[in-house]
C-alpha cells in the first residue's frame, strides 16, 4: 500500500494575510507595468492577484496608498537582489561589476520596474522620493565602506554622494540604449559590461598626478 502524500500545513492567518498583500503588489507592478498608473484600476489590480474587490481595503486604504508603496516594494526587492549579488565580493571593482549585471539581470525578472520608477514621480512623488532616498543612501553606503578602505584614495568623503549618482545615472541610460525593448527588457551585452568597468576603474580609481614645482 503506497504511503500517504504528508498533508501541507494550512497556513495561518497571518501568513495569508501577507501573502494577499504581496499580491495586490506583485499585480499592481504587472498593471503599471503594462497600461501605467492611470489605468491601474482597483478592479482591474484584484483581478490580476486572483482577489475580490472588496478584498483590497483590508491592505490599502486607498488606489493612492497602494502607489505609494509600490516603488519603494520594488526598490527594496532591487537592493535586496543586489545584495545577493555583491555578497563575497572582493573589492570596490568587483563589487560594482556584480552590482552592474544584477541590476540588469533584476529588470529581466521585473520588467514593469522602469515604468514604474518613471511614472512615479507624477503619480506617487512621495514614493519616488522615498525609493531614491533610500537607493542613494545604500549606494553612498557602500562606496564609503570602500574609500575607508582605501579603495578610493582620490576622492573625498563628502564626493561619495557625487560618484552615487553619477553611477546610479550610467545605470538608467545604458537600460534606455542597450536592455530596453518593447518586448521587454534585453541581456545586457557583455562588451557594454566591459566598457562600464574599464571606465570605472579608471575613473573611480582616480589617483591626482603629483606635479614638480619649477
Amino acid at each position: 500500500m503506497a504511503a500517504e502524500a504528508p498533508k501541507r500545513a494550512k497556513k495561518t492567518r497571518a501568513e495569508k494575510s501577507i501573502e494577499n498583500r504581496n499580491s495586490i503588489l506583485e499585480a499592481a507592478a504587472e498593471i503599471v507595468g503594462e497600461l501605467g498608473y492611470a489605468e491601474a484600476s482597483i478592479a482591474r489590480i484584484t483581478q490580476r492577484a486572483g482577489l475580490a474587490q472588496g478584498t483590497f481595503y483590508l491592505y490599502f486604504e486607498s488606489r493612492q496608498a497602494l502607489f505609494d508603496e509600490l516603488l519603494p516594494h520594488m526598490g527594496q526587492g532591487l537592493l535586496d537582489f543586489l545584495h545577493s549579488r555583491v555578497e563575497g565580493a572582493t573589492d570596490m571593482l568587483d563589487v560594482e561589476e556584480r552590482g552592474f549585471r544584477g541590476f540588469f539581470d533584476y529588470l529581466q525578472r521585473n520588467p514593469s520596474f522602469f515604468r514604474v520608477l518613471n511614472e512615479a514621480e507624477v503619480a506617487a512623488p512621495r514614493a519616488y522620493e522615498e525609493h531614491f532616498d533610500k537607493l542613494r543612501k545604500r549606494y553612498v553606503d557602500s562606496l564609503e565602506r570602500s574609500w575607508a578602505r582605501g579603495q578610493l584614495a582620490g576622492y573625498a568623503l563628502e564626493e561619495m554622494e557625487v560618484l552615487a549618482y553619477i553611477l546610479m545615472a550610467a545605470r538608467s541610460y545604458l537600460y534606455l540604449r542597450y536592455s530596453k525593448d518593447e518586448s521587454g527588457p534585453k541581456p545586457i551585452p557583455d562588451w557594454v559590461v566591459n566598457a562600464f568597468v574599464k571606465f570605472i576603474s579608471g575613473g573611480l580609481l582616480y589617483r591626482p598626478v603629483a606635479t614638480s614645482d619649477h
